[in-house]
């Protein structure tokens, strides 16, 4: 359904965005994935003949308008932006110092601002458009021992929905994804966090984040990615400015 379509993924190669990008271009979508680990990204590349990896920091603005205008270049103009590069790291308000701050807003927030704001110069010529960006249940409600990361993935659903209003009535729809805790290397990172914070062992730890998702188990990447591709296909263009929650029951 995907056919002809240029489908870009921020932090496609691991987790989340990989399996988004395999679900696109299982149907069809020529996906440009890319990250910051070439290494990673061509590993991810070789799953499907349809995904292409590009080396691109989100952080850094020269390299996501250069990397957006050469893949768009490269495969046409994007239609799909998936914004799903990001970090997930808690600290307390009073550890939180200005260097880990702005680390979290300018790959979370920033990031996927700038892959928007530069996959819309080529999808605004076009008669379709989809806008994802991944945030998080802490884009609709506070993250106990994350303030810096509830922030940005706030501020992401703030993003996606003023896009909304910007471009309603049009050919290009905006809309969030707000998982639960997903089983992906980030979950891994989170454990080994929690039990050095909190004196946890590793189940103790996990534990943790099973209770937070409603239904009491990791969510699978491929439950997002459903989510994603739904968001693309056939019926979706009346699904605008929303924050869909994938946590296994009301966040």
């Amino acid at each position: 359904m995907l056919n002809g379509k240029h489908a870009l993924v921020t932090g496609g190669g691991t987790g989340i965005g990989l399996a988004i990008a395999q679900a696109l271009a299982e149907n069809g979508a020529s996906v440009t994935i890319t990250g910051r680990r070439g290494d990673v990204l061509e590993k991810a590349a070789q799953t499907h003949p349809g995904i292409h990896a590009r080396v691109m920091d989100v952080a850094d603005e020269t390299q996501v308008v250069d990397g957006i205008a050469a893949a768009a270049a490269a495969h046409g103009p994007v239609a799909i932006c998936v914004a799903n590069a990001g970090i997930a790291e808690g600290r307390p308000i009073h550890k939180t110092d200005m260097e880990f701050w702005r680390t979290m807003m300018s790959i979370n927030l920033d990031g996927a601002f700038l892959a928007i704001r530069e996959s819309l110069i080529s999808m605004r010529g076009q008669d379709w458009g989809r806008v994802i960006g991944m945030a998080s249940m802490a884009g609709l409600r506070g993250l106990k021992g994350g303030c810096a990361y509830t922030a940005s993935k706030h501020g992401l659903v703030g993003l996606i929905r003023g896009l909304s209003e910007d471009y309603i009535g049009g050919p290009i729809t905006f809309n969030a994804i707000c998982p639960g805790y997903v089983d992906t290397p980030i979950v891994d990172q989170n454990v080994t966090s929690i039990k050095q914070r909190a004196g946890l062992s590793d189940a103790e730890a996990m534990d943790i984040m099973v209770s937070a998702n409603r239904h009491k188990r990791l969510i699978a990447p491929s439950e997002v990615a459903a989510a994603a591709l739904w968001l693309c296909g056939p019926g979706s263009g009346s699904v605008n400015g929303q924050a869909i929650e994938i946590a296994g029951g009301q966040i």
